[in-house]
């Protein structure tokens, strides 16, 4: 078999997130986010009431951990920004050492000849604003196009690729849905007011950059999950239809002037449902032409009919195909199919990867080492997919594999690991996982080996 090649000017990097890494919630003048707030409560909700107030200690060690992602060969590192690191009240004055810890950030991957790639929203809304109606509050889009100006300001003229914001569909379901998330809120015409003002805040912000004349290029990362039916039936084909619709389309049509999925509209509103009021220029201001569309891709799901889950009225289901650490499971081929329609579908001009990985139950050997052959195999068989699509036409120039250490993984804590490195968290010892070798031969060769 010959070798797998990618352009030349392919990005391969790796990702991470501000509140799951950072740590140092107390200083330099940090405010505090709703996810301090959320993971305070201790009711639970997350695994053994951890907290993120220390991470991984980005905030002391970030040369370190760019050191590795050098060692690694990494081009491009994808992080973001804290808000209330650097608006401790969401709004106002900044706070300058919050801004020069983000300088220095920037400087530092410069220095190692890394590309930065930053995100301006992973989910740690300040809590000042929270406690206004956070992203149910129409303002927020301004506050979020002023934070963004500030860290333009700061950081634009170094800065390759931005992301507005970062998974909005998960964002919003398993925040004011679910409650699983902060603000841990169980309310689906929220969760859509919520997401309809973060898409807005997402153009605001695009405007400004484009106001601003910055070198870089500007997206947004959405989550996708193909939707299949769990059964040839057409309840599940319909079941199938209503899940794509909001995990999918329903963020992404209307960055593409496709407005909200009118059957989606229709399905929401029979269901009692309120939905968001879509003022005069909101879908103008949501479709800012962006520079390319990020894909956050872990698993497909296959969906049935279900009574009992309003409103959706439809369920993930398992079919038996091999599962990740978190219980996803692994289905390469429907990275090929998401690529492929989103290029047919959105015509974005270009896609990039921002996120794709695996957990694995990650245990250090008496030798010093991490083996973790699974996840070499989990990210070698969806870049092949990858490399498929780019082979069938799909603008896709960048791969950003999740994570780059083991983390602070939201609602689990620190018990999953999707890292190149791994994480001692009592130590904070990092040891270079064998995915992170494989990776780095990847990238120094420009592909993949045949499998």
């Amino acid at each position: 078999m010959n070798k797998l090649l990618f352009p030349e000017n392919f990005t391969w990097g790796a990702a991470a997130a501000s509140y799951q890494i950072e740590g140092a919630v107390r200083e330099d003048g940090r405010g505090e986010s709703i996810w301090d707030r959320y993971t305070h409560i201790r009711d639970g909700r997350v695994k053994d009431c951890a907290d993120g107030d220390v991470a991984c200690d980005f905030y002391h060690r970030y040369p370190e951990d760019i050191g590795l992602a050098k060692e690694l060969g990494v081009q491009s590192l994808r992080l973001s920004v804290a808000w209330p690191r650097v608006f401790p009240d969401g709004k106002g004055k900044p706070n300058q050492k919050g801004i020069d810890f983000y300088r220095r950030v920037v400087e530092c991957l410069l220095e190692n000849g890394i590309e930065p790639c930053v995100t301006l929203f992973h989910w740690d809304l300040p809590q000042a604003l929270q406690d206004l109606g956070g992203w149910c509050n129409r303002d927020s889009a301004g506050w979020f196009a002023d934070y963004a100006s500030a860290v333009y300001n700061a950081i634009g003229k170094e800065t390759g690729v931005w992301i507005t914001m970062n998974e909005t569909y998960i964002f919003t379901m398993a925040g004011y849905v679910g409650g699983r998330h902060a603000p841990g809120l169980r309310d689906f015409s929220a969760s859509l007011l919520a997401g309809h003002n973060l898409m807005r805040a997402h153009g605001a912000a695009v405007q400004a950059f484009r106001a601003m004349n910055l070198p870089g290029k500007i997206g947004i990362a959405n989550n996708f999950s193909p939707a299949y039916p769990h059964a040839a039936t057409q309840s599940d084909i319909l079941a199938a239809k209503r899940q794509d619709g909001y995990h999918n389309r329903w963020f992404t049509d209307p960055l593409f002037h496709k407005g909200y999925p009118q059957d989606m509209q229709e399905w929401f509103a029979a269901s009692g449902v309120c939905l968001p009021k879509v003022h005069e220029g909101d879908l103008e201001l949501i479709a800012q032409p962006v520079d390319f569309l990020g894909v956050n891709f872990y698993n497909p799901e296959y969906v049935a009919h279900s009574e009992e889950s309003w409103p959706m009225k439809c369920a993930a289901k398992k079919t038996g195909r091999p599962l990740t650490d978190c219980d996803w499971e692994i289905e390469p081929d429907s990275l090929y199919d998401l690529l492929t329609g989103l290029h047919r579908d959105y015509g974005a001009p270009a896609i990039k990867i921002t996120e794709n990985g695996s957990a694995w139950r990650d245990l250090v050997n008496r030798h010093g080492n991490v083996e973790d052959d699974n996840r070499i195999e989990y990210m070698h068989r969806h870049l092949a997919a990858c490399h498929r699509a780019i082979a069938g036409g799909v603008p896709l120039d960048a791969y950003y594999v999740w994570a780059l250490t083991d983390n602070f993984e939201w609602a689990h804590a620190t018990s999953k690991r999707f890292g190149l490195i791994h994480l001692d968290y009592e130590t904070q010892k990092r040891t270079v996982k064998a995915s992170g070798r494989w990776y780095g031969e990847v990238i120094k060769r420009g592909g993949l080996e045949p499998a």
